[in-house]
């Protein structure tokens, strides 16, 4: 791919390519404030209150209606490949290339979109209701108190949860979707002992899919307001991550990776994260519940 390649048509490339990535992994924080609780008659409390950004829901519409226009690619000089002005004959031939094509690009359109409706569990990005069909799936399952669509694939939510630790839990699991990249998870282990994970508040982890792609994709955007193309509006806006992830718990904590490692309180220890762009370690806490 040429450097002169178009900001645009990478961002579009780098979307439609990750089809396969983005059906695990679609989603993350916005700002938000969140909490588990676990006490030591084996019950927990999880609560996440704030943005939750669904990638694709207005970006990749916008994104793919924008190749719909024709714009003529670079022309070089043979011997130092440098870039000069096309002629008249250039862009003729680069048009009738590109309506020529017409037909592939709206059979690969067609499938992208069979795709990710699948991926979105069902829900047909093209449609303008999909925002609305989103909240109403969220909001019929238990813990999803308030779901509320602020507009370009972001969500305001109040999510809380309590139950017994009989076994994993994962937040967020959304009905009818592929497995999502996980925000916060709660592993059992042998002895009553538990592991508490939050893959998906660390911003620039690179173990985590999401977190390369959104770094990708924030890259991009750059590349694209360096450019001073016209158009660059069709690039996403993305939320930047920033909140604060806090356990509670009575039990024994074995290992933590706070910056000041447990405070104490009434109800036993505080283990506290305050999460930013700049966030690259998960969170992750070892908990002996069994004293």
């Amino acid at each position: 791919m040429s450097i002169h390649t178009k900001p645009r048509a990478i961002a579009v490339a780098l979307l439609t390519g990750l089809s396969l990535i983005l059906s695990g992994c679609f989603m993350t924080p916005g700002k938000f404030t969140s909490e588990l609780v676990l006490t030591e008659d084996d019950r927990f409390t999880f609560t996440y209150d704030g943005e939750i950004f669904f990638l694709g829901l207005s970006q990749l519409a916008q994104m793919d209606a924008a190749t719909e226009e024709f714009e003529p690619e670079p022309c070089y000089i043979d011997a130092t490949y440098e870039v000069r002005e096309c002629s008249t004959n250039e862009i003729s031939s680069q048009r009738a290339q590109w309506e020529a094509q017409a037909e592939t690009r709206a059979a690969e359109s067609a499938r992208e979109a069979e795709q990710m409706s699948a991926m979105m569990g069902g829900i047909d990005l093209s449609d303008p209701e999909a925002s609305a069909e989103l909240v109403r799936m969220l909001e019929r399952q238990e813990g999803w108190h308030s779901v509320v669509d602020k507009g370009d694939g972001v969500f305001e939510v109040s999510y809380s949860v309590s139950g017994e630790l009989s076994h994993d839990f994962m937040f967020p699991v959304i009905e009818g979707f592929p497995m999502a990249n996980p925000f916060v998870q709660i592993h059992l282990r042998d002895g009553d002992v538990v592991r508490v994970n939050a893959p998906g508040f660390a911003a620039q982890n690179e173990a985590s899919p999401m977190a390369g792609m959104m770094g990708g994709m924030a890259g991009m955007a750059g590349l694209a307001a360096m450019s001073g193309e016209e158009g660059n509006e069709a690039m996403p806006e993305l939320p930047a991550i920033e909140g604060t992830f806090t356990i509670r718990t009575n039990g024994a904590i074995r290992a933590n990776n706070t910056d000041e490692g447990a405070s104490p309180s009434a109800e036993g220890e505080v283990l506290t994260w305050q999460i930013s762009p700049r966030t690259s370690a998960a969170p992750t806490a070892l908990i002996d519940m069994s004293r």
